[in-house]
């Protein structure tokens, strides 16, 4: 409900995913993320925000989804960010996945605050 040090969805490790399945089915347009900025931090560093991700849509029928893009969270820019979809798609998709492949250096966990998507509806 809030973007307060430590009220984060965290998990093990600089790698990991999430699956949203979404209230109905949209045409994905675009992602934000967002972590607490350097000045909340007890540490002065966000280390534990995503740095590299990618997302990806998928009706249930794949067995990979479709990648939608490849990005960057900036640990300098603004804590609110948003994406654009990178790989257009032409179908409505309902699930959609987050996959975390780098964090911006702490070794122990990485930090999730919020995860946006948006969309056209379908």
């Amino acid at each position: 409900p809030d973007v307060y040090p430590g009220n984060c969805w965290a998990f093990r490790g600089s790698q990991g995913y999430l699956v949203i399945r979404l209230s109905a089915k949209i045409y994905p347009t675009a992602f934000t993320v967002e972590h607490i900025p350097n000045t909340l931090s007890p540490t002065g560093t966000i280390t534990s925000a995503p740095r590299e991700f990618s997302v990806y849509v998928n009706d249930e029928s794949q067995a990979e989804g479709k990648l939608l893009g490849r990005y960057v969270y900036a640990q300098e820019g603004e804590p609110l960010q948003t994406f654009p979809v990178m790989e257009k798609n032409e179908k409505a998709f309902q699930l959609v996945e987050l996959r975390t492949l780098s964090n911006w250096g702490h070794a122990a966990y990485t930090c999730l605050y919020r995860f946006r998507v948006h969309g056209k509806p379908a």
